[in-house]
């Protein structure tokens, strides 16, 4: 019998595993939802967001960014407060996440191309209506997603919870 971190580990893995995992997911008919973010402090937003993109298909996979791509997002210069490998394994051990990829890049964009996800979720501060690339709202790989017959969806935030209020509480 595998134990129970062995179980959380296994869940974190890259973008080829991802891929093996989807193939297997996609012929038992198994709608792929994908999102990603930092997820530097687990809070109550984060696990309400994340149980509401799982309830839009049957796998979610998030795609958490690399300690360096946070430091080149300028998010703060004690930022990430957790390393990738602790972000990791603390996201992987909500039972509804079935997979964690890293990306170093910029934005998710490649790995979202890489895995064609049938969900690209994020954030009600995005609009999966929005087409201007510049634009703040603008959800990156949402005209890929759409143009390989998925769908594009944001979720309400919940109020009062940021990880940056929660590091600024912490500091008060």
């Amino acid at each position: 019998m595998e134990s129970r971190i062995n179980y959380i580990e296994n869940k974190i893995v890259d973008s080829f595993a991802v891929k093996q995992k989807m193939s297997i997911w996609k012929l038992k008919g198994d709608k792929v939802v994908f999102t990603n973010g930092c997820f530097d402090i687990l809070h109550k937003g984060h696990v309400t967001y994340l149980a509401q993109a799982a309830d839009l298909g049957q796998r979610l996979i998030v795609a958490l960014n690399t300690d360096a791509s946070l430091k080149r997002q300028g998010k703060g210069e004690n930022r990430p407060i957790n390393n990738n490998d602790a972000r990791a394994l603390v996201l992987a051990s909500l039972g509804f996440i079935d997979a964690i990829v890293f990306f170093d890049d910029e934005t998710p964009l490649s790995i979202i191309q890489e895995l064609k996800p049938d969900v690209l979720v994020k954030g009600a501060d995005y609009d999966p209506d929005e087409i201007n690339h510049e634009s703040k709202k603008y959800i990156v790989g949402s005209d890929f997603v759409k143009k390989n017959g998925g769908e594009v969806k944001a979720i309400a935030l919940v109020e009062g919870f940021s990880t940056s209020s929660l590091i600024k509480k912490m500091k008060d």
